[in-house]
């Protein structure tokens, strides 16, 4: 009657797939909440301009040498500000990806697997 489904065995897989889920799931909300806290910095020009975004790429500081400032360099001002916080950005969402992969990694799944949350 319950061949087709293994047996009784069948549940005990169901049970542990079950398991793995809610612990997966787990690790995954304790990542969100970390990723609040975790912190990367880009920088343009050199380092003249810096930016700390958080994993989540909210932007938490911006550091501007006071050197850069003159007003005929405006346009060039902005454009090292919107690289850095670009950069910062990027470098939040690799460090999001890389944690995501130690997870899935964890639970025997492929590193670079996407997953939908």
């Amino acid at each position: 009657m319950l061949k087709g489904l293994g047996g009784l065995g069948g549940l005990g897989d169901m049970g542990k797939m079950m398991k793995a889920a809610q612990e997966m799931q787990q690790k995954m909300a304790n990542l969100q909440e970390e990723m609040h806290a975790m912190t990367v910095e880009g920088e343009s020009g050199a380092g003249l301009v810096k930016a700390v975004c958080s994993c989540k790429g909210e932007l938490k500081s911006l550091d501007i040498d006071p050197s850069i400032f003159n007003a005929d360099d405006k346009e060039v001002v902005e454009d090292l500000i919107l690289a850095a916080i670009k950069d910062a950005q990027g470098k939040a969402s690799a460090k999001a990806q890389e944690e995501m992969g130690k997870i899935t990694e964890s639970m025997g799944l492929p590193k670079d697997m996407k997953l939908p949350f």
